[in-house]
C-alpha cells in the first residue's frame, strides 16, 4: 500500500469541471462520460450535453469509476453497484461513529 503524499496547500480547490476537463481528468472522452451519466453514476449540474459543469462530488464518482473500470474490468452497471454500497458503507461507518461505536 503506498503512502499518502501531502498535498500542497497552495493548489485551489476546483468548484467544478467542464465535460471536456473531466474527459481530461479521468484520461478518457467524452462518450465514457456520457455513458456514466446515463448510467447515474455521475450527474452534471447543467443538463445540456455541451456546457455539462460536475461537481466536486461526481468528478471523485468519475475518477474512481474510471479505476474500477480500468483495475477490475467492470462495466458501468458493477461501477454504479460498487460506488452506490462504497457510499452506504462510508454513511454507516460515519453515523457509528457519530453514535460512539465505531473501533
Amino acid at each position: 500500500m503506498r503512502k499518502a503524499t501531502p498535498r500542497d496547500p497552495r493548489i485551489d480547490v476546483v468548484e467544478t469541471l467542464s465535460l471536456t476537463e473531466l474527459t481530461m481528468f479521468c484520461d478518457t472522452n467524452a462518450d465514457w462520460v456520457v455513458t456514466l451519466v446515463e448510467h447515474g453514476v455521475v450527474a452534471p449540474v447543467t443538463r445540456t450535453a455541451p456546457e455539462w459543469e460536475f461537481t466536486p462530488t461526481h468528478i471523485a464518482r468519475a475518477r474512481k469509476a474510471a479505476r474500477l473500470m480500468r483495475d477490475l474490468g467492470l462495466n458501468v452497471a458493477g461501477v454504479a453497484l460498487v460506488l452506490d454500497l462504497i457510499e452506504e458503507r462510508d454513511a454507516l461507518a460515519r453515523k457509528l461513529a457519530v453514535m460512539g461505536m465505531a473501533d
